[in-house]
């Protein structure tokens, strides 16, 4: 049987961020989305309840102990496109990595894997991936979600710290900012074998008028 495979990604503005030459697409959160049907941000108890478990979880300053086979690949692959434009290399936080999987797990109970932004100010990308069309969950890595978003450079003019006309570039461009020195990333898989992938970014990126590096 033939098997086809589905995936998105979805990338997290901040605040005022629609006004950002950076934001061209009339799709999706912010206008920040690789496909439409992503919903707005609310203020349900399932928010306030992430944001009530994400003031115990994260701290200022996170912290990187000695990294896992994952976690390791997932800083690499950030690495190899940050270093492509000469920015330092980005650590990993597992206290970002805590509150990731607190929202991935949220999205997983409220919304079967279907992307939607935390709220706060951290940076934040999303990818999605549906299972092969016969059911079994696509394996995924987290080289394969970070150059998703990276792929999304050749859209990026940096002259003119714009998307092509029609494009997204700001998981890219939150994946390469300079002053991001820290990431954390999590997944959860729903019922379906759906699996909705979220990274957080410490401090954000994607500042409007600002360029990446």
């Amino acid at each position: 049987m033939k098997r086809i495979l589905l995936m998105i990604a979805l990338g997290l503005p901040l605040s005022g961020w629609s006004a950002d030459p950076l934001n061209n697409s009339s799709e999706g959160e912010g206008g920040n989305a690789a496909t439409s049907g992503s919903s707005s941000k609310g203020n349900d108890s399932a928010l306030r309840a992430f944001l009530e478990l994400r003031s115990r979880a994260v701290k200022p300053g996170g912290s990187t102990n000695e990294l896992n086979a994952s976690q390791t690949e997932m800083v690499a692959a950030h690495n190899r496109w940050r270093a492509q434009v000469g920015v330092p290399d980005i650590a990993y936080s597992d206290m970002l990595e805590a509150s990731a999987q607190e929202w991935a797990d949220n999205l997983k109970n409220t919304r079967q894997c279907r992307m939607q932004h935390s709220p706060g100010h951290l940076g934040e990308n999303l990818y999605w991936a549906g299972p092969w069309s016969n059911g079994p969950k696509q394996d995924v890595s987290s080289t394969q979600v970070v150059n998703s978003w990276s792929s999304e450079k050749s859209d990026y003019n940096y002259a003119d710290n714009r998307c092509a006309e029609g494009k997204v570039c700001g998981h890219y461009t939150q994946v390469v900012w300079k002053n991001t020195t820290s990431v954390g990333c999590a997944v959860a898989v729903c019922r379906d074998n759906s699996q909705v992938w979220v990274c957080q970014y410490k401090p954000a990126g994607n500042y409007v008028g600002q360029k990446p590096y």
